[in-house]
């Protein structure tokens, strides 16, 4: 049930964290005070009876594409990829745990060992019982990203929503770190976006969520309370709606 009588407008959501956004100033590894405030944000809404699953990305240690897996095998560069997000799944139920909330880290690749394999009733159950679900290893599968295993995850869950965590307000017509003029949009439908050729996700996971008419949220992670204000339904970031 909502908190202090506060009305709730998304019963279950699935929250994408990139792995960039553990970073912190730093750059690359894991900030303990980031990581903290991801994982406060992150209860906020559960105390409104929020039901939360998380897809956790990996490029502050590993991305498949990039320099450091230059003349990599694809294949081995995105499984080495996978094992990163599990590297920050750990972490982030580690911080979060602490907090006196339960959690469980489900992997596409199995590592009984460190976390549940990903079976798809059980998290449900997991969530349906107020256990905040981190969703390690991406879709499994090489050459899919973690923006993919969200869509993908998000429907598998029932969410109402998918929330795209950044470190930007939102979508912009164009770049804001490169043209002060930039307009952020509110709100866009999927045909929009692709007419205005706006990267806000891959194309495979945006072809899903538009397919499967989940909609979606952009915002920036690093403002106090945008999720939970979200949550309860204020206009926050950019909204794309089917």
């Amino acid at each position: 049930m909502p908190a202090h009588g506060d009305k709730i407008s998304y019963q279950r959501v699935l929250i994408k964290v990139s792995g960039e956004s553990l970073a912190g100033e730093q750059g690359f590894g894991i900030s303990v005070p980031v990581l903290g405030y991801v994982a406060d944000e992150i209860i906020k809404i559960t105390t409104l009876g929020v039901g939360v699953g998380i897809v956790i990305g990996g490029g502050n240690i590993f991305r498949g594409v990039s320099d450091s897996a230059a003349g990599m095998d694809r294949s081995s560069a995105d499984y080495v990829g996978m094992m990163a997000t599990v590297m920050n799944a750990l972490a982030l139920q580690e911080a979060i745990e602490r907090r006196g909330v339960q959690t469980r880290v489900q992997s596409a690749i199995p590592i009984t060992q460190l976390a549940e394999p990903y079976i798809r009733r059980r998290a449900i159950r997991h969530i349906e019982r107020g256990r905040i679900v981190i969703f390690a290893s991406g879709t499994g599968n090489p050459f899919f990203t973690t923006d993919t295993a969200a869509a993908l995850r998000a429907m598998e869950i029932g969410a109402d929503i998918l929330l795209k965590a950044t470190r930007v307000p939102g979508v912009f017509d164009k770049d804001p770190m490169l043209h002060t003029d930039a307009t952020l949009y509110e709100t866009l439908s999927f045909q929009e976006a692709i007419a205005n050729n706006l990267e806000i996700m891959d194309a495979t996971a945006f072809t899903l969520c538009q397919t499967n008419k989940l909609p979606l949220i952009v915002f920036d992670l690093g403002k106090e309370d945008n999720m939970y204000r979200i949550v309860l339904g204020e206009q926050i970031g950019t909204t794309v709606k089917p």
